[in-house]
């Protein structure tokens, strides 16, 4: 009885990831996408449709360019513009930027400009970095994404790299959702708790952007006015890998191609 357990095991291939900086997913997740200048008319009529149906506006015709901080990964413009607009398997798109975060004709990788981070982030929380999540108003998909990256498949883990319940016990705050009215005093309370020096990290496009919701009343996000994000994590919701790539990225321990 055990040889069908042997095939079904390997089958599924092995399942903890060895090296998370040589991971390459799957063709069919929607990572980094890659545009290309309308040639024709009739091209650039088929992106200006794909843009008209952009839910949240991420997708522009005019200058071309496509924002991730706003993007809900759907695929609908790829489908609508196959011509002009691709996705990648390319998770690398964290930045500590939201600009970076802007895609336009001929970009072949998210930029992450190390001069925009932090000296104190890699003077302390290279060997160890602890973090607390708060899910301000999401809809639990990243919380659940950012759980994944401590189980056997990724094992953060095992780079010092954590999720703690306390702010106390934190070295920084990740956030995800677009943050309600409801929950911006306890995100302020929350950010507040933790220690100096600390970083902040937006997770997902609710968190970059308010998404689906950055036009409701319910939504206040005057945090971000306040607070200096460090890096900006997009995804509807985040891969894992979009954030170990993310925060290995930040801590200098791997380099953007």
């Amino acid at each position: 009885m055990i040889f069908p357990k042997i095939r079904v095991l390997r089958s599924h291939g092995q399942q903890a990831i060895k090296d998370l900086d040589a991971v390459e997913l799957t063709a069919r997740f929607r990572g980094r996408p890659e545009l290309t200048e309308p040639a024709t008319a009739e091209e650039r009529t088929t992106v200006e449709r794909a843009a008209a149906i952009c839910p949240t506006g991420a997708l522009a015709a005019e200058p071309f360019a496509l924002d991730l901080g706003r993007c809900l990964f759907c695929g609908e413009c790829a489908r609508r513009a196959p011509h002009n607009i691709r996705f990648t398997n390319d998770y690398r798109i964290g930045a500590p930027t939201r600009e970076a975060l802007v895609v336009r004709p001929g970009d072949r990788h998210i930029v992450f400009d190390t001069t925009q981070v932090r000296p104190e982030i890699r003077r302390f929380f290279t060997e160890a970095l602890q973090l607390r999540e708060v899910s301000a108003g999401g809809d639990a998909s990243v919380e659940m994404e950012l759980n994944a990256t401590g189980n056997v498949n990724f094992d953060f883990g095992r780079f010092g790299v954590g999720f703690t319940a306390s702010p106390r016990h934190a070295d920084g705050v990740v956030v995800s959702g677009p943050v309600t009215h409801n929950m911006a005093e306890a995100l302020e309370i929350c950010y507040d708790a933790v220690a100096e020096p600390k970083i902040l990290v937006a997770c997902g496009t609710e968190a970059c952007s308010g998404g689906l919701f950055a036009g409701s009343r319910a939504i206040e996000r005057s945090f971000f006015d306040r607070h200096r994000v460090d890096l900006w994590l997009p995804g509807a919701p985040t891969h894992p890998m979009v954030f170990i790539d993310g925060i290995r990225t930040l801590l200098g321990k791997k380099k953007r191609e």
